[in-house]
């Protein structure tokens, strides 16, 4: 008889078996959220080139990672690729438009597009960016629809130096309208084209079945329309983080065009035309 009390170590045989993990392939897609295996930093796609990522967090903090990382989509192990070009066939950016073949970034043409604010200006991006940087067309703030007349004056719009602007809310009776009116009787009016949706917020251009609702909810004048989207959808709302995770969330459901209303999206490609004509 032996005694093999130390033959067999019992710390070895509860590690688990550690061999490749497998992964599935996903295609690389605006506002995919994934997390980060090793920093576990969890964000949605914003962009990717020559071999990176880049994911931006709730909080709007943007960083990059190499797409040969290891990354989780719901608890699952994934490797992010690019997607493959159709087979005999173009293929086609978020706006709808077929994709340039890839070239330099052009110097950007003195049109400008301007939009209220910062989330107008991230969807834009999103579903439109690639058309602009081919044409060279930069998006600016105005901060408010009330700067308009002042930013305008500055900017100093002529034949050769356009400005289409999109103003939320341009419904008649709004103060919207009345700003749009001014500006297009007056001696800027030539040369700026000012366009605009019905919704009151950017938020609602996003088709509400993207958030799982079949129409926005009615909010309350008494109530901050963003602050009761957050509230009727039941995600906090207190603090402007909360704010800008809620638009995160939303913008990081629309895929491309289809999954905003017509009534934003043909505007847009107005703006587009106009600015870049000539």
């Amino acid at each position: 008889m032996f005694d093999d009390r130390y033959d067999l170590d019992p710390v070895a045989r509860m590690k688990p078996r550690r061999g490749p993990v497998e992964r599935t392939d996903v295609p690389l897609a605006k506002g995919l959220v994934v997390e980060h295996t090793e920093s576990e930093w969890c964000g949605a796609v914003v962009g990717a080139r020559e071999g990176f990522v880049q994911l931006e967090d709730f909080r709007g903090k943007v960083r990059t990672f190499p797409l040969s990382d290891g990354f989780l989509i719901d608890g699952k192990p994934v490797r992010l690729v690019r997607p493959a070009a159709p087979k005999g066939g173009r293929t086609r950016t978020a706006s709808g438009s077929f994709a340039a073949p890839q070239q330099r970034a052009r110097v950007a043409m003195p049109s400008r597009i301007f939009v209220e604010g910062k989330h107008d200006a991230e969807l834009v991006e999103q579903v439109w960016g690639d058309d602009l940087r081919v044409e060279g067309v930069v998006v600016e703030l105005l901060q408010g629809a009330d700067n308009l007349q002042q930013v305008l004056a500055e900017f100093g719009p002529c034949a050769e130096r356009r400005a289409g602007v999109l103003l939320d809310h341009l419904v008649i009776g709004s103060k919207e309208t009345r700003i749009a009116d001014a500006i297009a009787r007056g001696p800027l009016g030539a040369h700026v084209l000012i366009v605009g949706h019905p919704f009151v917020d950017i938020w609602q251009a996003v088709k509400p079945g993207r958030v799982g609702l079949e129409v926005w909810p009615t909010i309350p004048r008494n109530i901050e329309w963003k602050a009761g989207i957050c509230r009727a959808l039941g995600w906090p709302s207190d603090e402007p983080a909360d704010i800008a995770d809620a638009w995160s969330r939303i913008r990081g459901r629309v895929r491309n065009f289809r999954d905003l209303e017509p009534e934003l999206v043909g505007r847009v490609e107005h703006l587009i035309d106009f600015v870049t004509v000539g």
